[in-house]
């Protein structure tokens, strides 16, 4: 076999390797994101089903009590936000070695897993929600842009925390209550057109997703996916 022929199949080899390998790791991601999709959603349910009691006890709330109470839970839910997303992805893409840290690249991350899925948590999905099911007065509310001096400082402070003195441990749950309240009191700004037995089923399943899928993304999924696969075995 000529040297030639010898190095192209041996390229080949490679290639293929290469392409089973990026299948394994993709499986094994793909795993990993279902599993913490598995683990909180009991914290979410009960955190869901507190927020329907609170919707039915203070169902006739006024409008900008709700809106006052919206802007007391959200920005709250982006610092801690920004705070978990930007600690892990810190504690594993500079596990060895402080000064591979960018500041640049941890404030990235951690605005956008902040802000990003805050947003998409607390008044997106919040805003399709009250649409669907016919509310009164339905509106978005993006907090980064109606009070940028307030949100934007704030992530930008939960950011500066973890990339000095990163922190993952506070409990899942409180991110779990304090995104469930924002949505739900964004929700309560919209006025139901009824205050029947389907209408809190539907706030319960809307608050569910709400909360579930943007919580998971933004303090596990999110930051994970901008670390290679051999950083995330070991974590300091």
């Amino acid at each position: 076999m000529s040297p030639e022929v010898w190095g192209e199949a041996v390229t080949k080899t490679i290639d293929t390797g290469w392409v089973f390998v990026k299948i394994i790791l993709m499986m094994n991601r793909r795993t990993m994101i279902v599993e913490e999709l598995r683990k909180h959603a009991p914290f979410t349910l009960i955190g869901t089903a507190s927020g329907v009691v609170l919707m039915f006890l203070f169902r006739n709330l006024p409008q900008e009590t709700a809106h006052s109470l919206f802007y007391v839970f959200h920005p709250a839910h982006v610092v801690l936000s920004a705070l978990v997303t930007a600690s892990m992805y810190r504690n594993y893409k500079c596990k060895t070695d402080a000064k591979k840290c960018n500041i640049f690249s941890v404030l990235l991350i951690g605005y956008v897993g902040a802000i990003g899925v805050a947003t998409l948590s607390d008044s997106l999905i919040p805003y399709f929600g009250e649409s669907l099911l016919g509310m009164h007065n339905h509106r978005v509310h993006i907090g980064f842009i109606e009070k940028w001096w307030l949100i934007n400082p704030l992530a930008i402070l939960g950011i500066t925390i973890a990339y000095f003195k990163p922190s993952t441990k506070f409990p899942h749950f409180g991110h779990v209550l304090l995104s469930t309240w924002a949505s739900l009191f964004h929700v309560m700004m919209a006025k139901a057109p009824s205050a029947g037995l389907p209408f809190f089923l539907g706030v319960f399943f809307f608050l569910f997703i709400a909360v579930w899928l943007p919580c998971c993304i933004s303090d596990i999924i999110f930051p994970l996916l901008f670390v290679r696969p051999e950083q995330k075995t070991t974590r300091r």
